[in-house]
């Protein structure tokens, strides 16, 4: 990670720039060194402000290529859930923590895998995130994986046990979940239980507004 430059997000905050602008910024971004393997930046999209902050991992294969987060089958997956829970989409402004695709080689039709970006990723990464929140102003911010969430409420998070549990952070309300892949990879009865797992903790996120 030695040899990049700062990430200008929060300084461009302090100079008044409008999320637009920080966008701009961020389709440049060279933080980290996974912008060398993405074919772009995919950062956040909706309302500004928002009632709800949405905030995954990392943009996945389909993000990558059309440049707008959650437009692939987890994507599907939230939106069918976020209806259920009573968010409505246009009310959310959806993002990740990780603004770059990372990916290792895969096979057939899935010639790109998603791999976990690390530790100095995510925080290389962050300025962007916490941008995005001071911008959008949500009233509630969700946390959709464990990433996400150790990435804003520390590293010793756990979503298994700590799933649907409003936290404040800086005077705002946020909680964490698990994200919409879990239920992708999940078979039988598990995929079922995680999907409800999901629509519970959005309702808790409803009802923090």
């Amino acid at each position: 990670m030695k040899g990049y430059p700062p990430n200008p997000a929060l300084e461009l905050v302090a100079d008044g720039a409008a999320l637009d602008v920080i966008a701009r910024h961020a389709a440049g971004c060279v933080s980290c060194d996974l912008y060398e393997d993405a074919t772009q930046t995919v950062f956040g999209k909706g309302p500004v402000p928002a009632t709800f902050l949405l905030a995954g991992e990392q943009p996945g294969d389909s993000e990558d290529r059309e440049g707008v987060p959650f437009v692939g089958p987890a994507g599907r997956v939230l939106d069918r859930a976020l209806e259920e829970a009573g968010i409505a989409r246009r009310d959310s402004y959806v993002t990740n923590v990780v603004k770059h695709f990372k990916w290792k080689p895969g096979r057939g039709s899935k010639p790109r895998l998603r791999a976990k970006p690390n530790r100095a990723e995510v925080l290389a990464c962050r300025p962007w995130l916490e941008a995005e929140i001071i911008r959008v102003d949500p009233a509630v911010v969700v946390c959709l994986g464990a990433t996400a969430a150790q990435s804003l409420l520390g590293t010793d998070f756990r979503v298994t046990r700590q799933h649907g549990i409003p936290f404040d952070l800086d005077g705002r309300r946020v909680l964490a979940t698990i994200h919409p892949s879990a239920v992708l990879r999940a078979r039988g009865d598990d995929r079922d239980r995680l999907y409800r797992q999901l629509v519970d903790d959005l309702g808790v996120a409803v009802s923090l507004v």
